[in-house]
């Protein structure tokens, strides 16, 4: 019996971490796709502008020949002081690398409540565990180009601040701490940031270039 139990649990965890993940692929190449190159995902891909630059995603309807390789990529170009607001893949880890430009703020923060924050200039690559929340925020003069890969077809995107302010008005207070009133001011500016896109900071909030600090 204790063997019988031992083997149902091993089994279970091992169900779970299958289920955690991308299934593998059954065939070479999917049916679907005509080519393995996609070309210009600006022009092409899921393109967001926003006043922070432009974002260009892929999913399988853009581009088949992603399908069951448990991959995506997204391009970014941030103009100075934009930002790549905070939020959170709740199906992959995510590798950012630094073409050109910046350089980025970027980092997230652990279930421990700790920050883990970093400048990152063209070269340098960050990643982002899975699940855990992150931000990109361009410190520098120049328009960043960096581009992130995601270990599944399918990471999902979930805006931080926004899906807070989704919430009950009184929820949403009390984690915040703050008042009813406060929080449906705040509703009514900061709609939930859906398709994602990146956002400029107001004047006052960021200098182009001043405090590469990884601490403001």
């Amino acid at each position: 019996m204790v063997m019988l139990i031992f083997i149902y649990s091993t089994c279970l965890v091992l169900v779970q971490r299958v289920e955690a993940a991308d299934p593998d692929p059954l065939v070479d190449f999917s049916a679907n796709a005509t080519t393995p190159v996609f070309r210009n995902i600006f022009v092409n891909g899921d393109v967001s502008i926003g006043s922070g630059g432009v974002r260009a995603a892929l999913d399988i309807g853009k581009f088949p020949g992603l399908t069951s390789e448990g991959l995506t990529v997204v391009q970014f170009k941030m103009v100075p002081c934009g930002e790549n607001v905070p939020h959170t893949h709740p199906r992959a880890t995510e590798l950012l690398s630094l073409i050109s430009g910046g350089p980025l703020q970027a980092g997230f923060v652990d279930t421990k409540g700790q920050a883990h924050i970093h400048i990152l200039y063209p070269g340098d690559l960050i990643v982002f565990p899975r699940g855990l929340l992150h931000f990109e925020l361009n410190v520098g003069t120049e328009t960043a180009f960096y581009l992130s890969a995601l270990n599944s077809q399918n990471p999902g995107t979930l805006d931080a601040a926004g899906a807070v302010l989704q919430l009950p008005e009184r929820a949403a207070a009390i984690a915040f701490n703050q008042d009813i009133a406060t929080v449906g001011a705040l509703k009514s500016q900061r709609p939930y940031n859906e398709p994602p896109t990146l956002e400029a900071a107001k004047p006052g909030v960021c200098v182009p270039g001043q405090l590469i600090s990884t601490t403001v």
